[in-house]
């Protein structure tokens, strides 16, 4: 069935582009082809991989769409690629059990596939008196969540393990570590693809209904889409019918949802996206520091921190750059501006230079930055991860991930893990 309807899609989508309609809520025609499918996909991000990954390895025949022309462009190719150890999060809530859960299980795939990583630890410091009663609540937060392995240690011993680093107090986290991210992704992929999992890129889910107690998504190609959406909806090129949705759109699972029909506005979350840049560390051989270095958290996010890759190459970042006025139709297609002015540059300084004093003038050339889909704005406690199935919404067979930023990556094959658990029938 798969491959037959990914024939019907390659075959449709030769035609010229058909617009119709007003917003969303047009007629389709009774001559676009209509297939039945398994499982479906949406978002080839590390943690739609995953999901499908654990998907085919239950026995499912699985399809993941992806709108991009390969996998893992948006958040999960511009992060800090940290394996988090599940220490800031509210007890008890996904992104902790997620991310304690996650972390033992990418720690056990990647050393049994070969995937790049390393568990080299991560330090989050304190740098004036004021913020050791915050340190010490990370550190309750965290023995809380499960993590047995903190250690809080007095600035100078922090200074013998990192002779670069300044600060009075530091939480040591040994189970933090750093993946290839990449190589995680391609990992899985395989994995996927060898369970009957295909991958269909430069493709476009616009839409959906129910009927007869079945979930029917819109399918075309992206530039189709993108050819019509100025002025009105593309009709698809095809209408699959599948027995699982799970939307991992990331940037764009709020906006993909708004397009099906039936879905109650009420369940989807609102979305507010931080942007945040890393800058690299020139002109110096060798690495100042062994370690990942955190301050203690910002709004928005964990501050500007020291983070390796798997050469040893440092980077810090991100900043937090709330952006504001991001229509439905530039998230839905993940038009964002990733470009980082080395402008920016004169703000990390300071923030640097907190707990890395000797931190030279000149010394940090734009690296990348990444775009955070989050369920809450400034100044706003931030939100967990929501899973949200037919209880919530009330259309059978869809999966909505909504606000998966940090611990994403950490928590994907968790959450693959939850989501084949409580949704495979």
């Amino acid at each position: 069935m798969l491959r037959s309807a990914l024939r019907t899609l390659k075959n449709s989508i030769r035609s010229t582009p058909r617009c119709a309609g007003s917003k969303f809520l047009y007629t389709l025609s009774d001559k676009i082809p209509k297939e039945t499918v398994d499982c479906v996909v949406i978002g080839a991000g590390v943690v739609g991989i995953a999901v499908a990954r654990e998907l085919a390895l239950k026995g499912r025949e699985v399809l993941v769409i992806e709108s991009a022309s390969t996998f893992g462009t948006g958040t999960s190719s511009r992060n800090s690629e940290v394996i988090h150890a599940g220490i800031y999060y509210p007890p008890n809530s996904l992104k902790a059990t997620f991310c304690v859960r996650g972390k033992e299980l990418l720690y056990k795939y990647c050393s049994d596939h070969g995937v790049p990583h390393k568990r080299i630890g991560k330090l989050i410091v304190a740098t004036g008196s004021s913020e050791i009663p915050k340190l010490n609540d990370i550190l309750c937060r965290g023995i809380e969540n499960g993590v047995n392995d903190l250690r809080m240690m007095e600035g100078f011993e922090a200074k013998r393990m990192e002779p670069e680093l300044q600060c009075m107090k530091a939480l040591f986290s040994p189970s933090t570590g750093i993946v290839d991210s990449h190589s995680l992704m391609l990992s899985l992929m395989g994995e996927a693809e060898n369970h009957r999992t295909t991958f269909s890129y430069d493709t476009i889910v616009t839409g959906g209904h129910l009927e007869g107690n079945q979930i029917h998504l819109y399918i075309a190609e992206n530039k189709d889409f993108q050819k019509c959406i100025e002025k009105f909806p593309t009709q698809p090129a095809l209408v699959l019918i599948p027995k699982l949705v799970v939307n991992s759109g990331g940037l764009s699972a709020s906006s993909i949802a708004k397009r099906f029909i039936g879905l109650a506005s009420g369940v989807i979350p609102a979305n507010y996206y931080a942007r945040g840049c890393y800058f690299t560390l020139s002109n110096t051989r060798v690495s100042p520091f062994k370690h990942l270095i955190y301050p203690i958290p910002e709004d928005g996010g964990f501050g500007v921190h020291v983070t390796l890759d798997m050469d040893g190459h440092v980077k810090f970042g991100p900043d937090v750059e709330w952006i504001n006025g991001v229509d439905d139709i530039s998230s839905f297609l993940n038009k964002f501006d990733y470009s980082v002015s080395a402008d920016r540059a004169q703000s990390f300084y300071p923030k640097i230079r907190r707990y890395y004093p000797n931190l030279k003038d000149g010394s940090l050339e734009p690296g990348y930055a990444g775009i955070r889909p989050k369920l809450t704005g400034p100044r706003q406690s931030p939100a967990d991860f929501v899973v949200q199935g037919e209880d919530i919404h009330g259309l059978p067979g869809l999966v909505n991930l909504f606000g998966i930023e940090s611990p994403g990556l950490t928590s994907s094959l968790a959450i693959a893990e939850y989501i084949a658990a409580h949704f495979l029938k």
